[in-house]
């Protein structure tokens, strides 16, 4: 997998040992840090590009994220995307939480999915909550999923 900073500058390092450097630098600093993880997609033609999202929160203090894109040409319904978005930030939610663990770190993930009825997305929310808590992750629909919603958003 291939992650890269917000300027596009690529990380080198396998993705777990880079989190844990940032970790170790923000602590050194005294910043106490919050991770939230989403994961956006959009449909392009044929392709379905996904972004996912490690969004690192310095309390009173801004932050930074760490950027994976990829691409699919299986095409897909609306709720298996939303589905399917909520399992790539499970996968990297699940690869890093041990250091969460280990330096204290609070990691929510977040879903791109409307906790309004009216939306087409609403029918992943069960699901999605389901899967993401039963893995015992804190979780964040829309309007408060700003790592998926916003930032992920802006990398598709």
């Amino acid at each position: 997998m291939r992650w890269r900073k917000f300027n596009g500058e690529p990380i080198q390092l396998p993705i777990k040992d880079a989190v844990e450097e940032a970790i170790q630098k923000e602590t050194a600093k005294g910043t106490k840090l919050k991770v939230c993880i989403g994961t956006d997609s959009q449909v392009k033609g044929a392709e379905t590009e996904f972004a996912t999202v490690i969004v690192f929160l310095r309390e009173h203090n801004g932050g930074f994220m760490y950027i994976h894109n990829e691409k699919s040409t299986q095409p897909f319904h609306l709720k298996e995307r939303m589905l399917t978005e909520v399992a790539k930030s499970i996968e990297i939610a699940y690869e890093l939480c041990d250091l969460f663990i280990t330096y204290q770190v609070d990691m929510e993930v977040h879903a791109d999915i409307n906790t309004n009825p009216q939306f087409k997305s609403n029918d992943a929310l069960k699901e999605a909550m389901g899967y993401i808590l039963g893995m015992g992750f804190a979780f964040k629909a829309k309007p408060e999923a700003f790592a998926s919603s916003c930032c992920a958003d802006k990398m598709v």
